[in-house]
């Protein structure tokens, strides 16, 4: 008799990373899926307090021909940022002094954020901006890609409306789930300024390979960008209608 009772939906598995058919001994569960669990829920913590490379992905994002500024939220480390989100939408006073000497204003600012992993964005970020920027038309000398440190969705708020920008992209980490832990969100919102509600943004979310595909995404985010600025405005009462568009416009 196998002490291991195999779950009819084992077949599934192939199709999915979600904990599902994990089988049982007796009234528990194998070994080897409390192991992964474990293993699960580690890698779930690392990339919340994994400190995000700035300079690498620094360097990488300007290897590819973008402009690249930096700045930090108002929470001085970790634990302020976990403890007091508040202080991770806020923009740095030091750093929003900067961005208002930037010139010309930009049609587009790009932000990027560690959030709450950032393995995300050390892996995804910048094959997704790369993705993007072949889609979107724009004046991509002259759009600004901002590394925000401890920073959250709302810091771009702040700095789009610094920098006077029409749109603002925050690329950032999402909270990693325990099959998930580096998936990249991204949100938008047209004229961004400091008290926009999160009912005025866009969002995609779980940007990764094993989730929605980096081509997939700037085909969302492009359509977004673009209706945005045709209709002046982000948000719910905008919608993500691009698997609508002719096959020819997705090419």
């Amino acid at each position: 008799m196998k002490l291991v009772q195999h779950n009819p939906w084992d077949e599934l598995r192939a199709h999915t990373s979600a904990r599902i058919a994990l089988g049982r001994v007796g009234s528990s569960l194998p070994t080897a899926e409390v192991l992964r669990f474990g293993l699960a829920h580690a890698q779930a913590r690392d990339a919340v307090h994994h400190p995000l490379d700035f300079a690498t992905l620094d360097a990488q994002l300007k290897a590819a021909g973008f402009r690249t500024l930096q700045v930090r939220s108002d929470a001085e480390d970790r634990q302020a940022y976990l403890l007091r989100p508040d202080r991770g939408r806020r923009l740095h006073d030091d750093c929003q002094a900067r961005l208002l000497a930037e010139a010309p204003a930009p049609e587009l600012a790009v932000v990027i954020a560690d959030g709450l992993s950032s393995i995300a964005v050390q892996r995804h970020a910048l094959p997704l901006l790369e993705a993007f920027r072949e889609r979107f038309s724009t004046d991509w000398a002259n759009t600004p890609v901002v590394l925000a440190e401890q920073g959250r969705v709302a810091i771009g708020d702040g700095i789009g409306e610094a920098l006077r920008a029409q749109l603002v992209a925050v690329l950032i980490g999402e909270r990693p789930g325990l099959t998930s832990p580096d998936s990249l969100g991204l949100y938008l919102t047209f004229q961004p300024r400091v008290g926009r509600m999160d009912s005025e943004r866009n969002c995609i979310s779980n940007v990764r390979p094993e989730g929605l595909p980096y081509a997939l995404a700037a085909i969302k985010l492009d359509y977004l960008a673009r209706e945005a600025l045709r209709l002046q405005l982000s948000g719910v009462s905008l919608k993500d209608d691009s698997n609508l568009q002719p096959v020819a416009q997705l090419d």
